[in-house]
């Protein structure tokens, strides 16, 4: 098997896992307490698996998923899944890596394209994400 095919079934199965996770919040009702509900469209980004497009410091292919728990779990094919935290604000999200706050705009947020910009020190992020191919 080449490199290229072990890559592939490995995206597959985190995809996959990612995909499970949504599904089990959905079923067990951790949307119940997560949040200002009153935008359901606003919230169409939860319990999806979001791939990266384009962004200017984070590589394209990237996964992000928005759990409506609260957790939010990024995988990317060169390093280890990680786990952060995020929450709905007035202006937008704030995402929590490694214990830093990162105040998030909402860009765009449409089925099938969901744009953010982090304001992070420095430079802001801005990532254009679409629904991952499973």
């Amino acid at each position: 098997m080449s490199l290229q095919d072990k890559a592939r079934r490995y995206w597959r199965v985190v995809v996959l896992a990612i995909g499970a996770l949504c599904v089990v919040a959905g079923l067990i009702g951790y949307g119940k307490s997560g949040g200002d509900k009153s935008g359901t469209a606003q919230e169409s980004f939860v319990n999806k698996v979001w791939q990266i497009k384009t962004g200017n410091s984070i590589e394209p292919g990237m996964l992000y998923v928005f759990l409506s728990d609260g957790t939010l779990v990024m995988a990317s094919p060169s390093s280890q899944p990680s786990l952060g935290r995020w929450a709905r604000t007035e202006k937008g999200l704030n995402l929590i890596e490694e214990g830093i706050t990162y105040p998030t705009e909402i860009l765009s947020l449409k089925r099938d394209e969901f744009r953010i910009r982090s304001l992070n020190p420095g430079e802001p992020v801005e990532l254009q994400l679409a629904p991952a191919a499973p």
